[in-house]
């Protein structure tokens, strides 16, 4: 029986430390969270920038909502799109360089919807192999030839680029890997990009507002000229604070991909008042120099306080700080530990990370402090 079968899937995922919960969370978005009665020290989130409930967002989302009301009523193409998601394309497009920028209502739908706009049948895409799993669903619904390379091996590429045949290629990458918190070679890429015509499309989800001159994210961070074969998405539920995001990229592409990307065509336009909220966040991103280097301060602190201990730290520059523990369940055992201490961080397994390399995702924030840090590092020492 079908539902047998499930049952039988479902014991084997808890048998083999798989297996997911979720937790309702009873308080706003914040490095202090209050879960089944209890606070905690929240390193789970990605409000990288500590926006999510800022009060500068707060009031602008309800003059959006006394402005626009609440819903947009359909999709872009038919009457949904209102003059504050113009506005919002047009700081984009300005903040970020690009000459155009087009929105989507969240990233996996963003990245769903540009590569099956550019590559199909006879095209290949090249990915680095730890992408993140929107982009490797929209290679397979682009229907494309898949070539993945070993993370951020450029060689490989290259020789997988000589050996192609395709049609037209693609290279897909994350900016900021999000379980190792790397970033990706991304002028090696743009190189590589240009010396075999191929399109280059970055997934900055985790660098946007973080990285680059004013947070303008991984390519300003990198010094990539604004090239017409650069395709740059951006997420606004991470470090921007509220949610949706965005594609960047030359006036033909953004054109094209208003014509035929299927996730922008047939789906509902965002709330307009999120578009106000997200107005008023690139405001604060610009001028937040101050929560940037809170952010390096504290992973520094953190850095500094597991030297020396069996914890493995990933060569991390970025606000994503991962701590290897190797086992499924022992990094399960872990994670319940600073639970029981106050602690909330995620335990991350496979198939979200390769066998074997299970570990603490630990997401800092600016909104911490450097006593929230403290707490953690005392708590994972004493658990080495």
């Amino acid at each position: 029986m079908i539902w047998e079968e499930l049952q039988q899937q479902i014991d084997a995922r808890e048998r083999d430390g798989l297996q997911r919960r979720r937790r309702t969370l009873e308080a706003p978005c914040g490095p202090l969270a209050r879960v089944d009665g209890r606070d905690l020290i929240s390193f789970c989130s990605n409000d990288y920038l500590g926006l999510a409930n800022d009060p500068a967002l707060i009031e602008a989302v309800c003059v959006g909502a006394r402005t626009w009301g609440v819903g947009s009523g359909a999709s872009h193409l038919v009457s949904g799109h209102l003059a504050a998601h113009e506005q919002l394309e047009c700081e984009l497009a300005a903040f970020t360089g690009f000459p155009r920028a087009l929105l989507f209502s969240t990233g996996y739908m963003a990245n769903l919807g540009i590569v099956p706009a550019l590559v199909g049948r006879g095209d290949a895409v090249f990915a680095d192999r730890l992408n993140h799993a929107s982009l490797i669903d929209a290679v397979q619904l682009s229907r494309a030839e898949h070539r993945r390379y070993p993370h951020a091996d450029v060689p490989a590429l290259v020789r997988l680029l000589e050996a192609s045949t395709a049609k037209r290629k693609l290279i897909l990458t994350d900016a900021v890997f999000s379980m190792d918190g790397d970033i990706a070679p991304l002028a090696e890429l743009l190189e590589i990009a240009e010396r075999f015509d191929a399109w280059l499309v970055v997934d900055d989800a985790h660098g946007f507002g973080v990285l680059g001159p004013q947070g303008r994210g991984s390519v300003a961070h990198c010094g990539l000229p604004i090239s017409e074969r650069l395709i740059y998405m951006g997420t606004l539920g991470k470090a921007a604070g509220a949610s949706g995001a965005f594609v960047a990229a030359s006036e033909l592409a953004v054109a094209w991909l208003l014509q035929t990307a299927r996730t922008y065509i047939f789906t509902t336009g965002a709330s307009p008042l999120i578009a106000c909220a997200l107005s008023a966040s690139l405001r604060l991103i610009e001028h937040g120099d101050a929560r940037r280097s809170q952010l390096v301060r504290l992973a520094a602190q953190l850095r500094a306080g597991l030297a020396g201990t069996r914890w493995r730290l990933l060569d991390s520059p970025t606000a994503i700080q991962p701590v290897i523990i190797g086992d499924n369940h022992e990094a399960l055992r872990v994670a319940a530990s600073l639970y029981d201490r106050g602690l909330w961080v995620p335990a991350i397994r496979p198939p979200t990370v390769a066998k074997g390399t299970a570990r603490l995702r630990v997401s800092l924030s600016a909104a911490h402090t450097e006593a929230h840090v403290a707490k953690l590092v005392d708590a994972l020492r004493d658990l080495a």
